[in-house]
């Protein structure tokens, strides 16, 4: 194939190739030569043109196939149009000539139709150029289309469509015949003529005024004609045409006098004239109206109105949103009057006014909720409630008030009926999608929109009433506040019209379809609503029998409302559980006969009631079973079964009583079986099995006896096939925008769409899609599918004997039948048969013997070769699905065989297509049978069968049973690919476009053969190549087809290839197909697009960006997509596509690809998405002040685009989204979240400013989020202000995060001030709104949220402005303090469960902060003190905005502190186990109530731990002193209704004392603190944990609660083990550390507890018998600790936890395996270290909780430990400070050296031997080999001495130890690092200091000459940097500690050492000016010595002074030298008096 890639084609390789090769090669070529032409120079194609133009020409002689024959034309017209045109007249003339050729062969055609593409291609691209040569080629075409065949005529509409668009307004003298030629395709045979003909005049009308003028009515009744017996494309070309034409007609300017005289303006009422004549006659044309018209039995066919339907959509949409805003009211009336009385014909049978009914709604669906803005929608729905007053007016007047008992239903009462149904549909799909932006709409008391569906409630017309309780369900779901006021409304109505037939319906109908709404209303209704409702029904139902009048009416009432209730869930039912048991148990008779005697009395109008009765029964259970599954338990079901043996037994009456009471049973006693059957289908098998036999005997009758001759097949069977074999059957059973409507034409003749009358009890279910309503089918055909569904479930579970019978009755009854009958009783039970082998096969179940198989097989192969298309696909399946459960090869094999057979003798089209897919299917369900020879077999047969160019369908049948066998044969089909594929090329180069069908399942195979492939297409041999090369020419193929469904096919292959070789897929192609199918008017492209995109951007979401910006730069000519995408990217245009698209599945792929394109571009292109979003959220109505842009902005994009500016409305530019609806703008608000997350990932120059500004400097493309800053706060503003519910709660949430993320960024230009500080009026506008009594509590409690965060931050100082939020909290708090009584009844309890529970954590993260903020402020003002005043004034600004936030909460403390302590006391309850249960309190807690327990618990869950935490600190702040004065009587109680734990009042004492109120206090924290760290959830919040460390660390920093701890060890014990498996875990650092905080205070507590006791010992037993002293302490007098019991154990495990986690080398067992080496020191991190130095702590304090035996037996494991960590961890660092774990062990080393129990003599003699040891191993560390180089010796020495200064003498004075330390000191003394000899020396001056001779003393001996000998070196070595000058100045301190510290008599000695030493270290004054600056520092440090010492000692100075005048004259010159060099400075610097001053008087001594 890359021979292939050349200007000229390559000859030589092509005439090498075999037949079908060539054809190949040559659309190769084509494809290349359209890419390269394009970008060839001029002069390369001037020089080949010639060449060029011969081979392409020559190509048409070759019979090219439809895709060549297009490539050809577009390259001849490309070429014509870059090169010269000079001989292009050759080539039309050759063209032409082609055409009048009078060979008519078959093998000649492809050529004629080659011929007639070029001419179109030619003209259309060069157009004019061409002159008047068209007049002759459209001649010649005309002519030739007169004998043409479909082919032919099809091709030459789409060539005249070309000719027409390239000649523009040239072609006037050829319009009147094309228009001719046309007309009469518009109405041909071939479907696919029609569309083209279409396409070609709608070209047409662009120039061809005539056609919107004078032949207007021509046209229009020509399109009537053509969507006579049209499918589904027709009527979108068609309708297209139509509604195009009739805009065109209305919106024409008047023309010029010369064109027309006669012609006039038509106006809008004489269009809609003309489209409502075809939706109501039809196109019977208008003088024809006699006749048939007068006789009134035309019909208007349905193809007819569904085009029409559609047609009006295009009409409206191409006028466009604004005309529809402007002439709503016009268009309204119009639309509604086609259903209204004035055209009887339309609505004559129930039939048409359904079909009639829905078209309306479509149309208004399509117009008023698919163009509209919100304002305009809300205008519009006005409009439709004054019609709907107007029509109310009307009924009021026909039925006045005085004869409202003797009615008389009127012409006027019905006629008015389909109006109103239409109308509140509307209106409630328009509430519907408003959602909470309607609300303004329902306030507007001039509208009335409740009122006047309210008052339509009592219409007389059923269905009008159904309809109105549907809207109420719709306002319902839209503002969920309306719920319970409406509830309210008709249930009060319904009690008080109770005598009214209509009032009772609607109002029930009323009630239940909002019950059914609460479902979608997260917030409820109160849980009282369902008693109230349950005593209605249950009065309905009792005082049904009183007045017979309207027993019927009460009856189905009563059973609607129970059976609505049930919705609400379990929760609400178990409350009404028995009542219900009752009336169900009441409603049959008990025995049978009982039921005998009621059949031998009664009339016809007792038995309607009763079975209207019972039949409302068995749905209220259905519905019972349906929604509360929660509640079916054993004895519930035993309670359910008893009546049913009696409803069969009516079941098998029913036949005899309605032959006994006539016609007028009979509508009942259907829906009674289909109630039935439902129940029965719903319940377990198990429950009804004695009736079993009684059952399926009905059910036979049900299938094989229909009542009607309907064919029920077309909802019967789809849900049997398998949704891809349904693809077969057309894109009637395909979604598709207009499923709505289009689903009439799919039912056939007889039957009308669902509607709701037919079943009243499906209001209050789901509905499928959201705003639809439901659409239940007449009885007849429910029954049908009912019983389908039920004999399913029962066959599978009946004995096999019995299924034989079954089935050989059902096959009789089929024999038995004829003609059109027979059909149907076979489509009944084939689709009941096939049910019950899902289920058989789902409940791996068996089918039985030999000869229920053969009855099976008779049953389904009898189905397989019937006429209906859609039966023979669900034959198959069930044939797949049989051999399935009899799984059996040999059966399985015996099947395939007789398809073999039977394909290859059968020649009828029928059974060749029915047994090729059962080929197919046997695969989808058994995975490839196994044996290759079947597969090759299977192979071979579907091969011939799709060659048969005969038949289209067995084609497509053969091809899609292929790509099913492809599929599902995996790996064993690689022997076939290549054939395969080679097929499908040819067959997609060589069928008709016109046979879409086939081109569709081409399209499944070679996505099939895709799959196969898999990742092998991406290897590189010549066979993958060439197979990746064919599956690319394949898509191209089929990318080019004309039918959008294979398009759609031609991107799912090519995403599969992207996927499988993405290298290979040419991206910026694949990028602009579907950025021009992006707006497709066909639904299954756009899934097709969008889910492509979706795949495209996860990988390369830059990429794809970048193509579709370029792709509509160069734009092309035919690329004109309906969305900006220049201005807005592609980003932009989906989000367009977002708003308008109404198809769930597409918007929720739409997001998910934004949101890959956002987390992968986000950061690199944030001013365009932070400006995307933006542009979404300002569109709203509101906000259009808000939204200009900057002036900067504008400019620029002004000149970027001055042409745009010409094409579009100012208005437009800028707004590139035009009020997008609520769901977009809460999209895009989720969207500016996930920025901020995305930049918070991308690195901290998003959040600080100074640094963003450098950046920016330095590179102007750099952006940064904290530049956007203002956008970011407005956006948030702009939605947390919106009308919109969700929109309120996203916008409070993108506020809350930018508060978090920004709330420390420092302002630079104003220091001490941070960046957010500016918007404070911002925030607290967007918060206000959200304290208003009427806001929904979860947008309030999301408010609370920020408000408490944006207190907290920090960023607002001055308390005044902190004011304004802060006073929203209060004013929430004060409605919380109301208690739960006094919430609004609006929605359920749990509701203001969840606000109070809001308010409450708000304020505890307040107080909270401020609590940490003053302990912040405390230390820092104690460091203040320690350091300097100057920092006062500083310090007074900060603590006043500290103590002042305390100071706002301190107010309300009081009340908090209550209201938090009864909120932990209802969290304790309701986290009690469920065995609990009985013991809560019946009338629930503080904030929640007992029934809606459940739904409160999450509330509970979610801000206990906040509430905990302020709990804690407030309890201690007040030192658990308060008991409040006003809580005598229960203090642990709560605001309003007393009740405690679980004591009623009368066995509880009266007053609790404050000690108990506190322990019980002390208990409820700690208890849930436990309860909760016992067992965190795996999904629990951190922030939770920790805040409950915290409260426990609050708790514990007070005596009182540490009293308490300490006295209970168990208490104690237990709290340990809990924090230590919180360690073992949880990962994280802070949890770690906050719990090892805990138990550091648990160990303190107890250390107060054993010292409080000793103290009091000693106390009481005086001094004198010190010896008989108890011990006191862990371990008593044995020293024993036991596990489990022992607070010293837990501690020591839970430390060696933490310290062998992070240094796995302390662990004995693992240092001895290979994995730890010895010697390998690790650095911990940060963490790690404070960890490690945290549980140190703790470990140093342990001895002081044991007795001085237990104390012996912990010591060495606590010795152990220190010492390891500071082996393990000192390391030398270089120049870096100490570790913190080696200060933190040497810190604790000294704690446990210096314990009393060292000393205590029980111990004291162990501890002394441990304690050396422990020496021991210290002074072990230098000696281990090789280990001396990294190890801290520093580290090491400080140990030592810390063990010589803190032990007592006996430990360290033993010879041998001493000598060893002596030696340690002298070899860190040579040392070369001058840091290590200063560190040396100052631990010596501590020990030379130790008050204990005995220790001192050797030390001194040993060291003190060499350290004087060092010093006296030092004049020859001068110290050359800082570090050596200050190890020298500690020698010289350490000699002048010892010389104060030494006896008289050798102090002059060591004078006499140390003086020359000093005065050696002078200089002389030249020197002094030379000198480097340590040696400066020395003279000047040696000088204040000498200065010092001098007085001191002064006879031993003078002697020595006398002794050596060389240094005296050293030390006068240096005194005179310094004193010279201050009266300089002095003179010079008179600032610094100080320190000149006490020189001088130092200096006096001399």
């Amino acid at each position: 194939m890359e021979l292939a890639h050349s200007l000229l084609l390559n000859e030589e390789a092509y005439n090498q190739l075999g037949e079908f090769q060539k054809a190949e090669f040559i659309f190769e070529w084509l494809q290349f030569l359209e890419k390269l032409l394009p970008v060839t120079s001029r002069a390369d194609i001037r020089e080949n043109q010639k060449k060029l133009v011969e081979q392409l020409t020559s190509l048409l002689n070759n019979s090219p196939g439809p895709p060549t024959r297009r490539l050809v034309a577009k390259n001849l017209a490309v070429l014509y149009s870059t090169g010269d045109t000079f001989s292009v007249y050759q080539t039309i003339d050759k063209c032409n000539e082609l055409i009048r050729s009078k060979d008519d062969s078959p093998s000649y055609l492809p050529t004629k139709l080659a011929a007639v593409v070029c001419l179109g291609y030619l003209y259309k691209k060069l157009g004019r150029i061409l002159g008047n040569s068209f007049t002759d080629t459209v001649g010649n075409v005309l002519k030739a289309m007169k004998n043409a065949e479909s082919q032919g005529r099809y091709e030459i509409m789409l060539s005249l469509q070309n000719i027409l668009k390239g000649l523009g307004a040239a072609a006037i003298p050829c319009h009147r015949d094309i228009y001719k030629a046309a007309r009469s395709c518009l109405t041909d045979r071939s479907m696919a003529v029609r569309c083209a003909a279409a396409k070609c005049l709608l070209e047409l009308q662009t120039e061809a005024v005539f056609m919107w003028s004078t032949d207007l009515d021509s046209v229009v009744t020509l399109c009537f004609k053509s969507f006579e017996g049209s499918n589904y494309d027709v009527r979108l070309a068609v309708s297209k045409l139509l509604g195009t034409v009739l805009a065109r007609a209305l919106t024409s300017k008047q023309p010029t006098a010369s064109t027309r005289h006669n012609f006039r303006r038509i106006s809008l009422e004489e269009v809609m004239e003309l489209l409502g004549t075809g939706f109501l006659r039809g196109s019977c044309g208008f003088l024809r109206a006699s006749g048939d018209m007068l006789k009134g039995t035309s019909s208007v066919s349905r193809d007819v109105r569904v085009g029409v339907t559609q047609a009006y959509v295009v009409f409206v949409s191409t006028l466009g949103a604004q005309w529809l805003e402007r002439n709503f009211s016009a268009f309204l009336s119009h639309i509604l009057d086609l259903v209204s009385q004035s055209h009887p014909k339309a609505i004559q049978s129930q039939m048409d006014a359904i079909g009639c009914r829905r078209c309306v709604s479509f149309i208004l669906r399509a117009t008023v909720g698919g163009l509209l803005g919100e304002k305009a929608q809300i205008a519009a729905a006005k409009e439709i409630c004054q019609a709907i007053w107007k029509l109310k007016k009307v009924v009021d007047a026909a039925m006045s008030d005085s004869n409202l008992e003797t009615r008389i239903s009127t012409t006027d009462v019905t006629a008015s009926q389909h109006v109103l149904v239409c109308a509140l549909q509307e209106l409630g799909s328009l509430i519907y999608g408003l959602g909470t932006t309607a609300a303004p709409l329902l306030q507007d008391s001039s509208t009335g929109v409740l009122e006047a569906v309210i008052s339509v409630i009592l219409h007389p017309s059923v269905s009008v009433r159904l309809t109105a309780a549907w809207c109420l369900r719709c306002i319902a779901v839209a503002l969920p506040s309306y719920v319970s006021l409406l509830l309210d409304r008709c249930i009060e109505r319904l009690s008080v019209l109770k005598s009214s037939p209509e009032a009772v319906t609607g109002y029930s109908f009323a009630v239940a379809a909002l019950l059914g709404a609460v479902k979608h209303c997260p917030l409820g209704i109160p849980h009282g609503k369902g008693k109230v409702i349950m005593a209605v029904a249950e009065d309905l139902l009792c005082s049904a029998s009183q007045n017979s009048r309207i027993s019927l009416q009460r009856t189905q009432a009563g059973w609607l409302l129970i059976a609505a209730l049930m919705t609400l869930g379990p929760a609400v039912v178990q409350h009404h559980l028995p009542r219900m048991l009752l009336l169900w148990k009441c409603i049959f008779p008990s025995s049978p006969k009982d039921l005998e005697t009621e059949k031998t009395r009664g009339d016809s109008f007792t038995w309607q009631v009763t079975l209207e009765g019972r039949a409302g029964a068995l749905c209220a259970i259905k519905s019972f079973v349906s929604h509360c599954a929660g509640l079916l338990t054993d004895e519930v079901v035993q309670r359910l079964l008893p009546p049913l043996p009696s409803a069969v037994d009516l079941l098998t009456q029913l036949s005899s009583i309605y032959k006994s009471y006539g016609n007028s049973l009979k509508t009942p006693s259907t829906v009674y079986r289909h109630k039935l059957y439902e129940l029965l289908a719903a319940l377990p098998p198990k429950t009804y099995e004695g009736s079993f036999c009684a059952v399926l005997k009905e059910l036979v009758t049900d299938l094989t006896v229909p009542d009607s001759q309907i064919d029920a097949s077309t909802f019967l069977l789809p849900p049997l096939c398998h949704e891809n074999d349904l693809l077969l059957l057309g894109p009637l059973l395909q979604e598709t925008d207009h499923r709505f409507i289009e689903e009439q034409l799919l039912l056939g003749n007889n039957i009308a769409g669902g509607s709701l009358e037919y079943d009243p009890f499906s209001i209050y279910e789901k509905v499928v899609k959201g705003d639809s309503v439901p659409k239940p089918l007449p009885p007849v055909l429910s029954v049908i599918s009912a019983a389908t569904r039920l004999f399913g479930v029962m066959f599978s579970h009946v004995a096999e004997s019995h299924r034989l019978q079954v089935l050989e009755q059902l096959l009789n009854s089929i024999k038995q039948t004829k003609g059109s009958r027979q059909q149907i009783v076979q489509l009944n039970v084939v689709s009941a048969f096939s049910t019950s082998l899902k289920h058989l096969a789902n409940c791996k179940g068996n089918l039985g013997p030999e000869e229920v198989r053969r009855s099976a097989l008779t049953l389904v192969m009898g189905a397989l070769e019937s006429n209906s298309p859609l039966l023979r696909c669900a034959a198959a399946e069930c044939l797949a699905r049989l051999a399935q459960v009899v799984s059996d090869s040999a059966f399985t094999a015996g099947l395939a065989q007789v398809s073999f057979d039977k394909l290859k003798s059968a020649r009828d089209v029928v059974s060749r297509t029915g047994h090729s897919l059962a080929l197919g299917c046997l695969y989808r369900y058994l995975g490839g049978i196994g044996s290759t020879q079947h597969l090759n077999a299977c192979v071979g047969i579907l091969y011939t069968l799709s060659q048969d160019s005969t038949s289209p369908d067995v084609q497509a049948w053969a091809l899609h049973s292929l790509s099913l066998v492809v599929d599902l044969a995996g790996p064993l089909y690689h022997v076939h690919v290549e054939p395969t594929l080679s097929l499908v090329l040819m067959l997609l180069l060589t069928v008709p476009p016109a046979h879409t069908e086939v081109h569709q399942s081409l399209g499944r195979c070679l996505n099939a053969l895709i799959t196969t492939l898999g990742p092998e297409l991406q290897g590189s041999s010549m066979t993958v190549s060439a197979l990746r090369t064919s599956c690319l020419l394949g898509c191209a193929v089929m990318q080019d087809n004309p039918d959008c469904l294979v398009q759609a096919q031609a991107i799912s292959c090519l995403q599969q290839l992207h996927m499988f070789a993405p290298r290979h897929v040419n991206l910026s192609s694949l990028v602009s197909c579907l950025c021009v199918n992006l707006c497709s008017s066909y639904l299954l492209l756009r899934r097709a697009v969008v889910a492509c995109l979706r795949q495209l951007v996860q990988r390369e979401a830059a990429e794809v960006s970048e193509y579709a910006v370029a792709l509509v730069k160069e734009s092309r000519e035919d690329f004109t997509p309906d969305v900006n995408i220049r201005e807005i990217g592609l980003e932009g245009a989906l989000l367009g596509l977002l708003d308008k698209e109404l198809d769930q599945r597409l918007c929720q792929d739409v997001k998910e690809t934004l949101t890959h394109m956002l987390t992968s571009m986000a950061v690199e292109k944030l001013s365009f998405w932070l400006k995307l979003c933006k542009d979404v959220l300002a569109a709203s109505a509101d906000f259009n002040t808000v939204a200009s842009l900057d002036t900067t902005q504008e400019e620029e994009t002004a000149k970027a685009d001055d042409a745009s500016v010409l094409t579009t409305d100012s208005d437009e530019r800028f707004h590139p989204f035009s009020n997008p609806r609520w769901p977009t703008r809460v999209f895009a608000a989720e969207c500016v979240c996930k920025i901020i997350s995305q930049c918070e990932n991308a690195g901290s120059a998003h959040f600080d400013i100074t640094l963003a500004q450098e950046r920016k400097q330095r590179d102007s493309r750099d952006d940064f989020l904290v530049l956007h800053l203002a956008d970011l706060i407005r956006m948030a503003f702009m939605a947390a202000t919106d009308h919109s519910d969700q929109l309120r709660l996203s916008g409070l949430q993108t506020l809350l995060i930018v508060v978090r993320k920004f709330a420390a960024v420092p302002e630079p230009e104003f220091p001490g001030h941070v960046i957010l500080e500016q918007y404070q009026a911002n925030v607290g506008a967007a918060l206000r709104p959200a304290f208003a009594p009427e806001t929904p509590p979860d947008v309030t409690a999301k408010a609370c949220q920020v408000c408490s965060a944006w207190i907290a931050s920090g960023v607002v100082s001055d308390l005044n402005d902190l004011r304004r939020v802060h006073q929203l909290l209060v004013s929430s708090l004060v409605k919380v303090q109301a208690g739960k009584e006094a919430q609004s009844q609006q929605y359920n309890e749990s509701t203001s469960t969840m606000e109070i529970l809001a308010v409450l954590k708000a304020w505890a993260e307040v107080y909270i902060v401020a609590v940490e903020k003053q302990k912040n402020q405390s230390d820092a003002h104690n460091h203040c003190l320690k350091t300097a005043n100057s920092a006062e004034e500083s310090y007074r600004d900060i603590t006043s905005s500290a103590s002042g936030l305390l100071d706002l909460v301190q107010t309300d403390l009081g009340t908090l502190s209550r209201l938090w302590l009864a909120a932990l006391q209802d969290f304790a309850l309701l986290t009690l186990p469920s065995e609990y249960a009985s013991q809560l309190p019946a009338e629930g807690g503080t904030f929640y109530t007992a029934e809606t327990i459940e739904n409160a618990r999450p509330h509970y869950y979610n801000s206990w731990a906040l509430i905990l935490y302020a709990t804690a600190l407030w309890l201690t702040s007040t030192g658990f002193i308060v008991a409040d004065p006003d809580e005598g009587v229960n203090n642990l109680s709560r605001p309003v209704t007393p009740t405690t734990m679980c004591q009623d009042s009368s066995t509880r004492p009266l007053v609790k004392s404050p000690e108990d109120v506190n322990t019980d206090r002390f208990h409820l924290i700690l208890g849930i603190s436990v309860e909760f760290l016992c067992s965190p959830r795996s999904d629990a919040a951190m922030e939770n944990i920790v805040a409950c460390l915290r409260a426990l660390q609050a708790l514990f920093d007070v005596p009182w609660p540490r009293s308490k701890i300490g006295g209970d060890q168990e208490l104690g014990v237990e709290l340990l083990n809990v924090l230590h498996r919180l360690i073992l875990t949880r990962e994280s650092p802070d949890i770690q550390l906050a719990a090892l905080e805990v138990v550091r205070l648990i160990l303190f507590a107890a250390q107060e507890h054993v010292k409080e006791k000793r103290r009091s010992a000693e106390v009481d037993d005086g001094a004198a018998e010190k010896e008989t002293l108890p011990e006191f302490g862990e371990g008593k007098d044995t020293g024993g600790l036991v596990p489990g019991k022992s607070l010293v154990f837990a501690t020591l495990e839970l430390c060696v936890c933490i310290l062998v986690r992070q240094l796995p080398q302390l662990n004995p067992k693992l240092t001895c395996s290979p994995a730890v080496q010895p010697g390998r020191h690790l650095l911990l991190s940060e963490d790690g270290s404070r960890l490690v130095a945290a549980a140190l702590v703790i470990l140093s304090d342990v001895p002081a909780i044991c007795s001085p035996e237990g104390s012996v037996s912990v010591l060495p494991t606590i010795l152990y430990l220190i010492i390891g960590v500071l082996k393990e961890t000192a390391v030398k660092l270089r120049d870096g400070p100490l570790p913190l774990t080696v200060a933190a062990s040497l810190q604790a080393l000294k704690g446990l050296l210096s314990s009393p129990m060292a000393r205590a003599e029980k111990s004291r003699t162990a501890w002394t031997d441990l304690l050396r040891s422990a020496l021991v191993t210290v002074l072990d560390c230098w000696d281990q080999d090789g280990l001396l180089q990294d190890l801290d010796e520093v580290s090491l020495l400080t140990a030592v001495t810390v063990f010589v200064m803190s032990t007592s003498p006996e430990v360290t004075t033993v010879e041998c130890l001493q000598k060893r330390c002596i030696e340690k000191f002298k070899i860190t003394l040579d040392s070369k690092d001058p840091l290590v000899q200063c560190k040396c020396y100052q631990l010596l001056h501590s020990i030379f200091q130790h008050p204990n001779k005995t220790v001192s003393y050797p030390y001194i001996h040993s060291l003190a000459p060499s350290i004087v000998g060092k010093l006296q070196e030092i004049e020859k070595a001068k110290p050359e940097n800082a570090a050596e000058l200050q190890a020298v100045q500690e020698g010289i301190r350490v000699v002048t500690g010892l010389t104060a510290a030494a006896e008289e008599e050798h102090r002059a000695h060591l004078v006499a050492c140390l003086l020359p030493i000093l005065i050696s270290f002078l200089l002389d004054e030249n020197a002094l000016v030379s000198a480097t600056d340590s040696a400066k520092h020395l003279h000047e440090f040696a000088l204040q010595n000498l200065m010092q010492i001098g007085p001191q000692y002064s006879s031993v100075f003078k002697k020595l002074m006398a002794a050596s005048p060389t240094m005296k004259a050293r030390l006068e010159s240096a005194v005179k030298g310094n004193q010279e060099g201050i009266k300089v400075k002095t003179a010079k610097h008179a600032k610094n008096p100080g320190k000149s001053s006490s020189i001088q008087l130092k200096t006096n001594f001399l």
